[in-house]
């Protein structure tokens, strides 16, 4: 129940128009209910020109009711009958369709609500939370799960309240016609929830495997396509494609165990339910033919007995519906309980341009507690204007350190400042307003060439685009476009070359013109046609700015103002280029490896 009134908070914004809704659905299960009530026993009127009996001593409204209709004459009633069909089915139709256009008003309404939310609280997350899930996992969050929730409150709450209304109408008549009979059936009707709640049980915990070897498909899916040429380079289609089946195969084999269950309810409500019919017609038939009741009672009790199964039914497959959406839930709030680890303080200080340096102090770092540190006793100042590059063996923390500058992560230990101020009192934006990152793997979407590069900066004029890719080396190539700056570059670029990718990326860092740059192996993708030109983009990139480059190609940082060596996370080695060949062992190893002198 927690979990259900938890999925229910999505209905916040929405609670006048589901009471609303709740109430015409109501009105409708009410005219829907009182057809049967009213026609069967005048059905019984016309036809066998017999007063109606009905055993139960009934309220004076509905005993002057009963006279009213045994005074009239069979012929009466019998063109009256019509008209009065005509009403009751004119007002329910226009009823249901009220309730389920505003149910699927609501429904649509909250799935655009939830994937906002959830689309909101991945954007905010840190860095760190997407270093433990994989793309297409969050994908099936947003879409699958939220999906699942949909039909729940489109389909599901509408069954729950319609039927339950129903049934409620169909007990208070049987009730109302022979209390006795009733309370004996509906004494024994609540054994029927025991084998739908077990079955429901198992079909929530099902939903959770099948939703999540829906994401393990999503997720193949996006790495393969996206890799596509990797995958056709290596001829591993077949691979591919039986990996594929096999996940396939996995969903397929929780989707029908799901099916099955689901199918069970139908079935064993019905035998339920005619056992019950069965009983209660052998009771029942003998009072008529004892003449202790009319016909058209005993039909409408009957009836009235036998309708409850269908809804009873739809109850059964609403629950098992509703157990899926609760386990979507789940996986949803999952995202939306994350923690936001690199947080920002509410009364943060926004942070000048950078006048002095950047420094770090006694700083720590690791990724989560069960792993070991990934950079230790880091003491380090990097000051205004300076060129600092920063080399070391493979997975000695170069990226992780940079990574704290523009807060991507927080130390473990230790501070980081800017001017003398903690980063962690700063606002997100003033910090990252003045950083510009030109990564070894250059992140661009599918958008124009205008779009890719006034990424972050909207308002960019087309003067100021243009300007910027000249300076990247990139407007040559990209006025031979077929639409030039408008065109299309496809998924993650895969129409440009690697080296056209990153001047496209440069030319981003460039329009955005921050007086702090962050250089994480720009080059070490490309050939050396390609490199020439990115590094004379980068020099552009670089005059007047504090630029921090990681480079493992040491000919691109020689000139560096100061060059830092990292080992193990620790700090070994910090001087330029010449001395460092004479202080420190590992440096000469590393250049001599690259230069064989």
């Amino acid at each position: 129940m927690k979990d259900y009134l938890r999925m229910l908070k999505f209905l916040e914004g929405h609670k006048g128009l589901f009471r609303l809704t709740v109430t015409i659905m109501f009105i409708a299960s009410f005219f829907e209910g009182i057809q049967l009530t009213l026609l069967v026993p005048m059905f019984d009127r016309i036809f066998t020109n017999k007063a109606i009996i009905i055993p139960n001593k009934v309220p004076a409204f509905a005993a002057r009711l009963i006279e009213k209709i045994n005074s009239i004459e069979p012929s009466s009633l019998f063109w009256s009958l019509p008209l009065i069909i005509f009403a009751l089915l004119l007002i329910k139709q226009l009823m249901i369709f009220c309730y389920q256009y505003f149910m699927n008003d609501i429904s649509n309404r909250i799935t655009r609500d939830v994937r906002n939310k959830v689309y909101e609280k991945i954007q905010h997350l840190s860095l760190e939370y997407f270093s433990t899930k994989r793309t297409g996992e969050l994908v099936g969050r947003i879409t699958g799960d939220v999906q699942l929730i949909e039909n729940t409150i489109s389909y599901g709450l509408v069954d729950l309240f319609r039927q339950t209304f129903l049934i409620f109408f169909y007990i208070a008549t049987a009730f109302f016609i022979y209390a006795k009979a009733a309370i004996i059936i509906f004494c024994v009707f609540p054994l029927l929830t025991i084998p739908i709640s077990q079955i429901g049980k198992k079909l929530r915990k099902l939903s959770k495997s099948s939703q999540e070897k829906f994401a393990d498909l999503n997720s193949l899916l996006i790495e393969t396509i996206s890799g596509i040429k990797v995958v056709k380079a290596f001829c591993m289609e077949n691979y591919e494609i039986e990996r594929f089946k096999k996940k396939s195969q996995e969903m397929y084999k929780i989707v029908m165990k799901s099916v099955k269950r689901l199918l069970a309810i139908n079935p064993i409500t019905e035998i339920y339910g005619t056992i019950c019919g069965v009983v209660m017609f052998l009771w029942l038939g003998s009072k008529v033919m004892g003449q202790e009741i009319s016909l058209g009672i005993f039909v409408l009790f009957f009836a009235s007995l036998m309708s409850i199964i269908s809804p009873v039914k739809k109850l059964g497959n609403t629950h098992a519906m509703i157990q899926k959406a609760l386990a979507a839930n789940d996986r949803i709030y999952e995202v939306l309980d994350a923690e936001i680890v690199v947080k920002e303080k509410p009364n943060a200080v926004v942070l000048k341009e950078m006048r002095e340096k950047i420094s770090l102090e006694n700083v720590y770092f690791h990724y989560d507690k069960k792993s070991q540190d990934v950079l230790k006793d880091i003491d380090l100042e990097i000051k205004k204007g300076q060129l600092m590059a920063i080399v070391g063996p493979t997975g000695t923390g170069k990226t992780s350190l940079v990574n704290l500058i523009p807060r991507f992560y927080d130390p473990t230990g230790g501070r980081v400042k800017m001017d003398g101020i903690d980063l962690k009192d700063a606002t997100l934006k003033s910090l990252r307003d003045q950083i510009g990152i030109v990564t070894q793997e250059s992140i661009l979407f599918n958008d124009t060439v205008r779009a890719n590069i006034a990424y972050g900066h909207l308002e960019a004029t087309q003067e100021e685009i243009e300007e910027a890719a000249k300076k990247a080396y990139a407007h040559q190539f990209v006025a031979k476009m077929p639409q030039g700056y408008d065109t299309v570059i496809g998924d993650r670029g895969f129409r440009l070359s690697g080296g056209e990718k990153q001047r496209i990326s440069i030319a981003r860092a460039i329009l955005k013109n921050p007086p702090v740059l962050i250089l994480d192996e720009a080059t070490s993708q490309l050939d050396s046609e390609a490199e020439k030109l990115v590094q004379e983009a980068l020099d552009k990139l670089m005059e007047g700015r504090t630029v921090i480059a990681i480079a493992h190609r040491l000919s691109t940082i020689m000139k560096a103002d100061k060059i830092v060596i990292l080992e193990e996370g620790r700090i070994v080695g910090e001087d330029k280029h010449d001395d460092l060949l004479q202080s420190s062992s590992l440096y000469k190893k590393l250049f001599t490896l690259q230069f064989q002198v």
